[in-house]
């Protein structure tokens, strides 16, 4: 593919796939079909040479593109008085457990209310600015829907140190989850490439292993409780692909229950979840340890499961007896 990014913005390639204009560049690209479509609107695509104007229209396999993508202006965070679980904070770092159905950092469709604000109001203004004005101490996420530790960096050298540690898969990250079915073998490992889906932009997917898309992702599984339809199991990440542990779990057809985009609930569950109101994946990041990147003590930190999926485990489990 060989894209190049180029100081003016400019992203060029060759067209990986036959297809029409938007899917192939987004094929080809890290831009959203959305995206590709409203610059070609915008008459930022050029096609061999020649401007491109329709998003459906034709291109072949290996035809020469040139994307010119205006730099975009992040919006500043503001500080906002939101509650925060810390489960610990020096002058370096802070560790919170954050709740499900909260979004990490500003983006669109969530420009507020998010741990961003929540953190910069309660550490006032004191933040790793390597992330940016929308992500400031932002060093790695876990999903909206999912609960659990995140560790925030307050310096730059905090977030330096943190950064080289989680591209080393150093950092120690186990999650608990509730997924559909009983695995076989009760315990493995998941070994599959993760990137995107070639259906859906939002999804991620296993990847053949020899493919030049996407990320080697390995994630260790271990079944904790057999439940009604269902288990509890513990999920320990060598790597940190996004939706990796959701993933890997759907690929062996074990899909987090609540997972409304990598799975469907098992019928016999679905009067359950409905009572119990429980609608987001079971997916919560129990434990997180690293070396304080400034101090060098090693540091492990875990958080109890929240309420809503203690009281789904207990209601399987009663179900199950």
């Amino acid at each position: 593919m060989g894209l190049l990014m180029s100081d003016k913005e400019v992203i060029k390639g060759t067209i990986t796939i036959s297809a029409r204009l938007d899917k192939a560049l987004a094929e080809a690209t890290d831009l959203s079909r959305a995206r590709v479509q409203a610059l070609i609107s915008e008459g930022c695509v050029e096609v061999d040479g020649k401007p491109a104007s329709s998003t459906n229209a034709k291109v072949a396999q290996g035809a020469a593109f040139r994307i010119a993508v205006p730099a975009a202006t992040e919006a500043k965070a503001r500080p906002q008085d939101i509650p925060l679980d810390v489960a610990f904070e020096d002058e370096h770092l802070i560790i919170v457990n954050k709740p499900a159905g909260m979004v990490v950092h500003p983006a669109a469709g969530n420009p507020d209310g998010t741990l961003v604000n929540a953190l910069l109001h309660h550490c006032d203004g004191s933040l790793s600015g390597i992330g940016g004005v929308a992500r400031p101490g932002i060093v790695h996420r876990i999903d909206k829907d999912t609960s659990g530790l995140l560790v925030v960096a307050k310096s730059d050298a905090a977030h330096e140190g943190l950064a080289a540690q989680f591209a080393e898969h150093s950092v120690h990250r186990r999650y608990l989850a509730v997924c559909a079915g009983h695995p076989t073998p009760s315990s493995g490992t998941i070994d599959e490439r993760l990137g995107r889906s070639d259906h859906n932009r939002k999804k991620m997917a296993v990847l053949d292993k020899n493919s030049s898309r996407g990320k080697h992702a390995i994630t260790h599984y271990n079944t904790l409780q057999r439940l009604s339809s269902s288990s509890l199991i513990e999920c320990r990440l060598e790597t940190g692909r996004t939706h990796q542990v959701r993933v890997h779990c759907a690929s062996i057809g074990h899909a987090l229950l609540g997972d409304q985009l990598y799975g469907k609930t098992p019928k016999a569950l679905k009067p359950l979840l409905t009572e119990l109101g429980f609608a987001r994946q079971a997916l919560h990041a129990a434990e997180l340890g690293f070396h304080h990147p400034v101090l060098g003590q090693e540091l492990r930190f875990s958080a109890d499961l929240p309420p809503d999926m203690r009281e789904l485990i207990d209601e399987l489990g009663r179900s199950n007896r």
